[in-house]
């Protein structure tokens, strides 16, 4: 019988950090706009954690049955794997937050349309099915596509522009092009702790028939990758404050800036990607900051 120190360790709640801060930004944004609705955050945030928690028990049962969790993976033991959790217990737990993520899902389009039944909503539950079906099928299946070097542009589409800029438009009802900034910010810092995870892994995944963008580029050019991830993130947000400019507050997001090229300047002297490891809970960590950073500047145009 699974223990609940099992299940949360397979919950993995420090994931949920990186998975709030897309939440955070887009009710920043609609703050500003004066639409800001505190049930919609709410909900949004409860979909959001059920959502991620999904993601990771597949993530946990999906490896374990492929193989590509065992002796020789670097990071945390999964609980599958290690047989803390069974894979009967697993899927059930997978169904289980499968069906309460599609519930908070409805209940948050039924409080932001307020009860209306029209064409956007429709939108929005197919987007919210395909995000539960996105958060299985990454490890899940018989072609899970982060086995197929896709798992890079799905972090960036959920965790980046759907979450940004559908938290958005729940709580305005409306679309401005230049939210894309902010939201591109927040995907690639999300792609970068997955690029992080891959280097990490690189090794143990090209024995266990895992093919990521990683694996792909190689180690060398996924460290100018995640470079490159880090540096167009504060580009785009420069851009979007450089466009929404009121007060030199918004830009208090670069306090992060020398805190982040630190860590590049070690990750590109790793030459063992085991090493890596410990980056992967700082940068998760740094883009929860930068998003509440970003929040302040936001704020501070009311001001």
């Amino acid at each position: 019988m699974a223990t609940s120190k099992s299940w949360l360790h397979a919950f993995r709640l420090r994931t949920l950090p990186l998975a709030l801060s897309s939440i955070i930004v887009g009710s920043a944004l609609s703050f500003f706009d004066d639409a800001f609705r505190i049930w919609v955050c709410i909900l949004a945030v409860i979909t959001t954690i059920l959502l991620q928690i999904l993601s990771n028990l597949a993530n946990d049962y999906g490896d374990a049955v492929v193989g590509t969790d065992n002796k020789d993976r670097v990071g945390p033991e999964r609980t599958v794997q290690s047989g803390a959790i069974s894979k009967k217990q697993m899927l059930r737990a997978i169904i289980s937050f499968s069906a309460l993520s599609l519930i908070s899902g409805i209940s948050l389009l039924y409080i932001a349309f307020e009860g209306e039944f029209n064409f956007t909503l429709i939108l929005f539950l197919i987007l919210g099915i395909a995000a539960i079906a996105a958060a299985i099928k990454y490890t899940v299946g018989k072609n899970p596509y982060g086995y197929k070097g896709f798992g890079d542009l799905f972090v960036l589409i959920f965790f980046g522009f759907v979450g940004v800029v559908g938290t958005y438009f729940l709580n305005t009802l409306s679309f401005q092009w230049d939210v894309l900034l902010p939201a591109l910010s927040i995907g690639l810092l999300s792609v970068a702790v997955l690029n992080l995870n891959n280097m990490r892994d690189i090794e143990n995944d090209a024995k266990s028939g895992k093919i990521t963008l990683v694996f792909k580029l190689g180690y060398k050019k996924a460290k100018i990758y995640h470079i490159l991830l880090i540096l167009i993130s504060f580009i785009a947000a420069s851009e979007y404050q450089f466009w929404n400019f009121e007060h030199h507050l918004q830009f208090l997001f670069f306090l992060l800036f020398p805190f982040f090229i630190i860590d590049l300047r070690k990750i590109v002297k790793i030459e063992n990607p085991a090493e890596l490891d410990p980056f992967l809970k700082k940068t998760a960590l740094k883009t929860l900051l930068f998003a509440i950073l970003l929040t302040i500047g936001f704020l501070s145009k009311s001001c």
